[in-house]
């Protein structure tokens, strides 16, 4: 039975005790969904960690293969016996902007050169989504910061 504890280590149970196994890293990186292989960003990022490659890529792949085509953040958290959990936390909100307005990139001079719109609707269908991964009390203050992204990037927020 394993058991994620707020004070940076899991519990275990071993010979009827539960025993607390010590974080030695917090590890977050982009990786395209259902595509993880060996080769860079995972394979050198779990390398210099000494970690099964394998552990990580064949359940990633299963988890986000709805998803492929897309872009995630996974934060990996290693603990020292080179077990490890990983999370998926979605697509980028910066992707999923360009993707609502149908952009390659955001605007370099954001505050001047303004490269689309995106409504109040498209911001709230991409706060729903992401609303467990941003610090935002409810919606309204998840479209604030979602709106906060788009104008950053040199989307005009439109009503």
């Amino acid at each position: 039975m394993n058991v994620t504890h707020s004070l940076n280590c899991e519990l275990k149970e071993s010979k009827g005790r539960l025993m607390a196994k010590k974080v030695i890293g917090n590890i977050k990186f982009r990786v395209p969904a259902g595509r993880a292989s060996a080769a860079p960003p995972v394979g050198s990022t779990l390398g210099q960690w000494g970690l099964n490659m394998m552990d990580f890529i064949n359940p990633f792949n299963e988890a986000t293969k709805d998803q492929m085509g897309k872009d995630v953040i996974v934060h990996l958290q290693v603990f020292d016996d080179r077990s490890f959990n990983w999370k998926n936390l979605g697509q980028p909100v910066d992707d999923a902007i360009r993707e609502k307005v149908g952009l390659k990139k955001g605007s370099g001079k954001p505050n001047t050169e303004k490269v689309g719109k995106i409504s109040r609707k498209q911001l709230e269908e991409i706060a729903e989504a992401k609303m467990e991964h941003l610090n935002a009390i409810n919606l309204e203050g998840a479209v604030k910061t979602i709106a906060g992204t788009a104008r950053s990037m040199g989307v005009e927020v439109t009503d």
